[in-house]
């Protein structure tokens, strides 16, 4: 993907401090012509700048009031695989491969203690999982965000 320039990082900043703004307000706030905003934004597309357009919305109201982030430790040849029993798990929000001590990092929501005993057997009894390790996610100390990166664009 071709960098960013500052007209670039500038729109999606404004993007960032208000979604449902539409191109005439963007391109109005910015000082740029809304043919500049809507030709960047179908550039910025193209090149798969945007993640989905998911909002992040918060699982508490949906019942699930406790995020916990699972380690999981697998036998390689059965990675692929094991993605795609991961994803058939409702209450998996996102899984990681990594290097280090565990192969993956998944991101889980439960209703309790019970329900996150039963999503880790879940999960355990994966094709190619060897063993887990739990951890509570006690707080998000510092929520998911592009603004700095951005900022950082616009910095001389």
């Amino acid at each position: 993907m071709p960098t960013l320039d500052g007209t670039d990082a500038r729109i999606l900043l404004a993007l960032v401090k208000d979604p449902r703004q539409t191109v005439v307000a963007m391109a109005e706030s910015l000082g740029i012509s809304r043919n500049t905003v809507q030709a960047r934004m179908a550039a910025l597309e193209r090149n798969h700048a945007f993640l989905p357009f998911d909002h992040r919305i918060s699982p508490v109201p949906l019942g699930y009031p406790l995020t916990a982030f699972i380690s999981v430790h697998v036998q390689q040849q059965k990675l692929a695989a094991l993605a795609t029993q991961l994803s058939e798990i409702p209450e998996v929000l996102e899984a990681h491969g990594l290097s280090g001590r565990a192969d993956l990092l998944v991101r889980v929501v439960s209703t309790g203690a019970e329900d996150l005993f039963r999503i880790n057997g879940k999960i355990l009894a994966c094709d190619g999982v060897e063993r887990t390790e739990t951890s509570l996610a006690m707080n998000e100390v510092v929520p998911f965000r592009m603004s700095p990166l951005l900022k950082r664009v616009l910095a001389p």
